[in-house]
């Protein structure tokens, strides 16, 4: 997930300034629970927007998803809240490593995202998408897969 190609895809499209569309968020409000959709809300615009593009590429790789697992989907960053890195901040997490806290909180995102979920009441399923680590469902693991797989943009 952190080729080069994947990386200066994700930086130059974060530079865009262009607005969510409201359509895009009403469909988000209506996938999320509304403890989801607040967590959601919280990101950093460019996440949002990579969120969308995400559960759409998600959902072309793989069209029998569940709700849990769409709303896995949309909320696979949400752990980089936690860290509270800008563009750049995020550029130079990637290049030098969990060298302090909040680069820490970067790299460990999976797991911080799926722990925030925990408590915001979600499904267990789209928690241990979020987290990176699911069950032996097959499945799951092929949710896993095409998830990971739509989030290499």
């Amino acid at each position: 997930m952190t080729s080069a190609l994947h990386l200066a895809k994700r930086f130059f499209g974060a530079l865009g300034r262009a607005p969510i569309d409201q359509d895009q968020v009403e469909l988000v409000r209506a996938t999320l629970l509304n403890s989801e959709f607040a967590l959601w809300s919280a990101m950093m615009p460019i996440d949002k927007k990579h969120s969308i593009k995400v559960m759409n590429r998600f959902l072309k790789f793989y069209p029998q998803a569940t709700a849990t697992q769409v709303r896995a989907s949309l909320l696979h960053d949400i752990g980089k809240l936690e860290s509270n890195l800008g563009v750049f901040s995020r550029v130079l997490a990637t290049i030098v490593g969990e060298r302090g806290s909040r680069f820490a909180k970067y790299h460990a995102h999976e797991k911080i995202g799926a722990q925030m979920l925990r408590q915001a009441g979600s499904d267990e399923e789209t928690c241990q998408l979020v987290g990176g680590e699911v069950s032996d469902s097959p499945n799951l693991r092929t949710a896993l897969a095409a998830l990971r797989q739509a989030d290499e943009i």
